[in-house]
Order: structure tokens, then sequence, then C-alpha cells
């Protein structure tokens, strides 16, 4: 399964947003590809081969962004199950809904990130069973950066 995790703004720095559940989900077999927003345009090609499209929104700033882009992400990958997962994901949680994205994480989400992607592999179901938001411990999984930009950008 192909999983592109999406984050639209960082302060300048390599999203840990993105390379926490990257480790999480790579080390489970699933083919990950991250793309920074800050310092890198949506690529049609890859979103479309997509089967599951995650956004992290962890300020105002990206939520905003990321509201602006999810249409052109539908448009472009129009099968692919959208998820916003983050700590603006909840409290916009209707928003997202209204733009089409089927899941919805806060709190600790690399475990329910990598239990979305098992389930959507293994059947079709995009209605969301996996809670709102985890608050339980979670283990700490070195992140994985490989599919970051440099840190010279």
């Amino acid at each position: 399964m192909n999983v592109v995790l999406i984050n639209p703004y960082e302060s300048g720095r390599q999203p840990f947003g993105l390379a926490e559940p990257a480790a999480w989900l790579k080390s489970a077999g699933f083919s990950v590809r991250c793309v920074d927003l800050s310092v890198e345009n949506l690529d049609r090609d890859l979103l479309s081969e997509a089967e599951l499209i995650a956004i992290y929104v962890a300020m105002h700033t990206a939520t905003r962004i990321a509201v602006e882009a999810i249409p052109r992400i539908r448009q472009w990958a129009p099968r692919a199950h959208l998820c916003a997962y983050g700590l603006y994901a909840p409290v916009n949680e209707q928003l997202f809904r209204t733009l089409g994205v089927g899941t919805v994480l806060g709190g600790e989400v690399e475990p329910r990130l990598l239990a979305l992607a098992e389930r959507l592999q293994s059947t079709d179901g995009d209605t969301q069973v996996e809670p709102l938001i985890n608050l339980s411990k979670i283990p700490f999984v070195t992140p994985d950066r490989s599919g970051l930009p440099g840190l010279t950008h």
C-alpha cells in the first residue's frame, strides 16, 4: 500500500510529525513518501498512486494551508483515503469531514495511523473506527527522516 504523508507548514525544520509516523508505517512494510509543502510542491503523479494520504496539522497555519490543498489532493487522488492528524485535526473535525477527509486523529497518532493503514489494506471500509483522540502512552520509535528534504533546504 502506498502512503503519502504531507506536512503543510513547518517553521524551517524537518517535520517530526512526518518522520515518526513514517518510521511506524515503514516498519510494518508500507511504502511511505513524505512531502513537506514548506519546501516542496504537491506532485500529481505521487498523489495519484497513493491509497492513503495523511496530512499533518500541528498548528493553525498548517491547517489553513491543508484546507486550501485538500481540493487539489482530492482531484489528483480521488480513490485515496484522506486522513488529517495532529493537534489541530480534532478541533477542526467537521471542517475536514466536509472536505472529504475520512479519518481525523489527534493525540498520540502513530499507532492509530498504522491501524488505519492496516485496516484500509485489508478491507474497503472507509468509516473511521480509530478513536478521534488517543492519549495512551506509546513507545518511542526512531524517526525515519530518509524521505524528507535535506536539512540544507
